[in-house]
């Protein structure tokens, strides 16, 4: 330590000795939050990739689902031909939708 010409009493050397104390502390502290911040950063990116998965999973399954209930409908013997016309006509207007796009 430098003493500038500068003489310190005893008093100001502890209070010198507690704020250098107390600033190491926080400088510790600042540390660990940062490594808590990083981790968590991390946790967060793994969290988000797992949901896109989960999402992409769960629209696959819908759409199976969708493909189910159609085929199911249209194997009815008959019992319900006013839900499995409607089916039909949905998928022959999804059908002209795509049409009509690769005409553009």
């Amino acid at each position: 330590m430098y003493n500038f010409g500068v003489v310190m009493t005893d008093e100001e050397k502890k209070r010198l000795d507690v704020f250098e104390t107390k600033l190491r502390h926080l400088i510790f502290l600042h540390d660990e939050l940062k490594r808590e911040n990083a981790e968590l950063k991390r946790l967060l990116e793994v969290k988000s990739e797992e949901n896109e998965k989960m999402q992409t999973d769960y629209q696959n399954l819908e759409q199976r689902y969708t493909d189910l209930k159609t085929a199911m409908t249209i194997s009815l013997n008959g019992s319900d031909v006013k839900e499995t016309k409607l089916r039909l006509s949905k998928l022959v207007r999804e059908i002209d939708k795509c049409i009509a796009l690769l005409n553009e």
